[in-house]
């Protein structure tokens, strides 16, 4: 978890606010929706993020440091084989969190933190297939347009170098050839 801010801890003690997070993830997670105040939502999206990025890795050792934040076997489980699959094109952002207004007995400013298993957007995977693709291309033809591209500089220098030299004249055979 990253460095708490400055301040007061939630819940007290440093072991009482790690497990209340924990317990929080697990709510999270068992639930997919939880409602809290503002301030445990988002010291909670941190923790909640990393635990499903472990989740996607899939492997033993990413399921043991889950389940020293999330007792809990079933959901655990349940991450591992129903959330993370979901947020497997999501790159981060697995989180969203809504202020709905204060609690009705202490005015405390409250929010729904809810997991977003919505796919990512149809055009977002578009754009990044096409970009992939073009990646790939782009060394197999590189090597050619470079050599190609070098060979034109130098030609190219050669004529401005001239015609800067010598009064302006008439254009030669090449500069329209250039243009077109």
């Amino acid at each position: 978890m990253p460095t708490p801010p400055k301040g007061p801890r939630l819940g007290g003690g440093p072991a009482h606010e790690r497990l209340m997070l924990a317990n929080l993830a697990t709510s999270l997670f068992e639930h997919r929706r939880i409602t809290t105040t503002e301030t445990k939502a988002k010291r909670l999206r941190p923790l909640a993020e990393r635990l499903i990025t472990f989740a996607k890795r899939g492997d033993l050792h990413s399921r043991r440091r889950v389940l020293t934040v999330v007792r809990d076997k079933s959901v655990v489980h349940e991450l591992f084989t129903e959330i993370a699959p979901a947020m497997a094109e999501r790159q981060g952002g697995y989180t969203r969190i809504t202020k709905i207004g204060p609690r009705k007995g202490d005015n405390a400013p409250m929010a729904v933190i809810e997991l977003v298993l919505e796919p990512v957007s149809p055009k977002q995977a578009v754009v990044r297939e096409a970009t992939k693709a073009t990646e790939k291309a782009a060394p197999k033809a590189a090597a050619p347009v470079e050599e190609k591209a070098a060979s034109a500089e130098s030609a190219e220098s050669a004529p401005s170098a001239e015609s800067a030299a010598s009064a302006p004249s008439a254009p030669s055979a090449e500069e329209p050839a250039e243009k077109a």
